[in-house]
């Protein structure tokens, strides 16, 4: 293998690398409503469109956290990433099921939804000079959901002894332990 083959392949993986962190910086903004890192996510200029049609970041972002707010709490997990790459611009297809605890008056819902983002990406440069990727446009798939009353224990048994619980932002335990730095 050449040289330049080899780099070729190395900038490739670093940057998978880079689109793998991005999607899943974006799950942990969405569960923890922090809406400085979504901003961080998306380029200045994205268009996001999930299923209702295509929003500028500012107002995805607002709208985004108005809606999570009113939710106990959500898990985004995203699984199988397919990547093509090309130079500064790449295209990603990401499989994601995500719970969501809606609030009710006598209980909870649980409400658990499949389906897929598919990203067109950019690397842009950040305000220190260095290039990372952002989500330049996403389209959201739902492929199926289930919705039912919430069936999540937090007392009783080994629940009792589990007493440090996600939380939105700045609560949540994860926000101060990042803050303790590496």
């Amino acid at each position: 293998m050449s040289d330049n083959a080899a780099t070729e392949t190395t900038q490739t993986l670093a940057d998978r690398i880079a689109i793998e962190d991005l999607l899943a910086r974006y799950c942990r903004g969405i569960d923890r409503c922090d809406a400085e890192e979504l901003e961080q996510v998306f380029a200045d200029d994205a268009r996001i469109d999930y299923g209702d049609g295509p929003k500028p970041r500012g107002e995805t972002i607002a709208g985004l956290m108005e809606g999570l707010r009113a939710m106990r709490l959500t898990q985004h997990n995203i699984g199988n990433t397919i990547c093509r790459i090309a130079g500064v611009r790449a295209k990603a297809e990401t499989y994601c099921v995500a719970l969501h605890i809606l609030p009710g008056v006598d209980e909870d819902t649980e409400l658990v939804v499949g389906g897929r983002y598919l990203d067109t990406l950019v690397k842009v440069e950040n305000t220190l000079g260095a290039h990372e990727w952002r989500i330049a446009e996403r389209l959201y798939i739902m492929d199926w959901n289930r919705q039912g009353p919430a069936t999540m224990q937090t007392s009783g048994g080994l629940f009792e002894t589990l007493a440090r619980r996600g939380k939105r932002q700045p609560d949540d335990p994860s926000c101060d332990w990042w803050a303790e730095g590496v």
